[in-house]
């Protein structure tokens, strides 16, 4: 079972790091998807990492275009609190792409308008909040992800 994780311009270098140690423990292929809010050289990618980051599969893109037009053919689905269905009821494949946004704004309109079908959400139980840590929405997809091709 592989699934590719894929985070479109992340800001925060602690959130990547983590999310690539997650990849390694599923098993899962990261995205990067430029321009980041930080270096990958950067000290907290590689502290929140540890000395896992050399064992994670990272492949990065230029830009957006660039990974649509690479991975065009391929499954995907993607994120937002603004998502009408939830993430439980994603049928989820083997290499499907998981599609996040950056922690400040998400995924661009014209990316959510285009994929409404494939648009999904994590409930969240309090009005209060907006959205959850992208690190650990990863974490909740990729392992339900986990969950549901665990046998394939």
């Amino acid at each position: 079972m592989a699934l590719n994780i894929v985070l479109i311009e992340p800001e925060i270098p602690n959130n990547t790091g983590n999310i690539g140690r997650l990849c390694l423990a599923v098993g899962a292929k990261l995205h990067l998807v430029k321009p980041y809010g930080f270096e990958l050289s950067d000290s907290r990618l590689k502290r929140a990492g540890l000395d896992y980051w050399k064992h994670i599969e990272v492949q990065e893109y230029g830009n957006m275009e660039s990974f649509f037009r690479i991975n065009q053919t391929k499954p995907m689905v993607y994120f937002s609190s603004h998502g009408k269905k939830d993430f439980w009821d994603i049928p989820f494949e083997a290499d499907m792409f998981l599609v996040f946004g950056k922690e400040s704004k998400g995924l661009g309109a014209d990316v959510l308008e285009k994929n409404l079908e494939n648009t999904y959400k994590i409930p969240l139980h309090s009005k209060e909040i907006r959205s959850l840590n992208l690190a650990n929405a990863v974490g909740i997809v990729a392992y339900e992800g986990m969950r549901q091709l665990r046998g394939h």
